[in-house]
């Protein structure tokens, strides 16, 4: 690619941190500072997101702001998104994230409807048991009970005793909702 093909291209710098996080700061200032017009070269696909979803959104992003995107190296090397070709390519990959999220959500609601079938509700396991909550409840009915010593005692955080039980030693909607 010659020099002149480069004019107003933004040159994306390898991800330094790990590809699981959704913060780049080096990529996001470079996405910051392209302006309509300018090129995003980058020397591999997955050196502009890690996830189907989030290069799409990235990729689309670019397009509404009008600024194009070239791929070096890889699978993705066809992209370009100045050309018709490439705009199709970017497409087909928008598709495809659709229809993987598409996937993911069916998955997650049969695999929860089959766990409701058996018997067992999804979700985080319970911090205290109804013994627990009962002890807790019948603690905070004293005026005497320090709320820090009990919290330490059931080794949990005032956030969670507090989610169980009131300041009064009135069980809390949220765990009338687990035990109903």
């Amino acid at each position: 690619m010659s020099s002149s093909a480069l004019r107003g291209a933004v040159v994306a710098q390898p991800m330094s941190t790990s590809g699981v996080r959704d913060d780049h700061p080096g990529l996001e200032a470079c996405l910051r500072a392209s302006r309509a017009g300018d090129v995003l070269v980058v020397w591999k696909l997955d050196r502009l997101g890690r996830t189907l979803v989030h290069l799409v959104n990235t990729v689309r992003d670019l397009s509404k702001r009008r600024v194009g995107l070239k791929v070096l190296t890889g699978q993705g090397a066809q992209i370009d998104t100045m050309t018709p070709a490439g705009r199709m390519i970017s497409g087909i990959f928008t598709t495809l994230a659709e229809f993987e999220r598409d996937l993911i959500r069916e998955r997650t609601v049969a695999g929860l409807a089959a766990v409701r079938a058996r018997g067992r509700k999804g979700g985080r396991r319970l911090a205290l048991t109804k013994a627990q909550v009962r002890l807790a409840q019948a603690a905070v009915a004293q005026r005497d009970t320090s709320v820090a010593a009990l919290c330490d005692e059931l080794g949990i955080q005032r956030i969670t005793f507090y989610r169980y039980v009131g300041p009064d030693g009135a069980l809390r909607h949220t765990a009338r909702e687990f035990w109903a």
